[in-house]
């Protein structure tokens, strides 16, 4: 795998969304990165120890589940690709919000009054290769989550945490990136003032939200 300088821009790269030719590459992203999950955390129904022991012992497993779901083509397995040359440099799991109900089952979202699951699609996930981070694959690809949503004429929600203290930290995406493309916080009657029920202000886990008509114009999927 060739790598750019450091501080390069990857300008020959382009984003996708995700399809059987990506598989292979988006597994060996995964291991590149250290990241055992294979982005199955979201659907995986015991204890956060069970989880933890299923990482540290079988990631595998975590692997063979997504293929299996991205070829019975569940929801659970769909997202978007950045490829720069023949390596996945990339990934975002775009998916219904329908498809992914542990997330609205969390403590700091469970109370928000977020409506139907039918009209949006959620940003899960993020993953950047380490050694490409810094160079605009984040941008890559929410920008192509926002093309594919918009085209549907559905709400994109991304959840970002603000206090991530680093990149393996801020695995739902960066903060920062989302308010620069558009997204605006979900704030119906101030319910985000106090999302965790404690009296007193946090944001730390907001709801971003990029409605269909929004101003952003995203470049076309490669």
């Amino acid at each position: 795998m060739s790598t750019p300088g450091p501080g390069a821009l990857i300008v020959e790269a382009h984003a996708h969304r995700l399809e059987r030719r990506h598989l292979a590459g988006l597994r060996e992203l995964f291991q590149r990165a250290s990241c055992p999950c294979h982005c199955r955390y979201w659907h995986f129904d015991g204890t956060k120890n069970d989880w933890l022991m299923r990482c540290a012992t079988s990631p595998d497993d975590n692997a063979d589940a997504f293929d299996a779901d991205f070829e019975r083509g569940d929801d659970a397995a769909q997202g978007v690709v950045v490829v720069a040359g023949e390596d996945v440099v990339g990934w975002l799991k775009l998916a219904p919000r329908a498809a992914v109900p542990k997330l609205r089952q969390l403590p700091v979202y469970r109370n928000l009054p977020l409506g139907d699951d039918a009209d949006v699609w959620s940003i899960g996930c993020m993953l950047v290769d380490p050694a490409r981070r810094g160079r605009g694959v984040a941008r890559l690809l929410v920008a192509a989550a926002a093309r594919l949503s918009r085209a549907a004429g559905k709400i994109l929600e991304a959840y970002p945490t603000r206090s991530a203290p680093g990149p393996e930290d801020a695995w739902r995406g960066p903060h920062e990136l989302f308010v620069e493309l558009g997204f605006t916080p979900f704030e119906p009657n101030g319910a985000q003032d106090d999302p965790l029920g404690l009296g007193a202000p946090t944001h730390a886990y907001p709801v971003l939200r990029l409605p269909p008509n929004g101003v952003q114009r995203p470049p076309p999927l490669g």
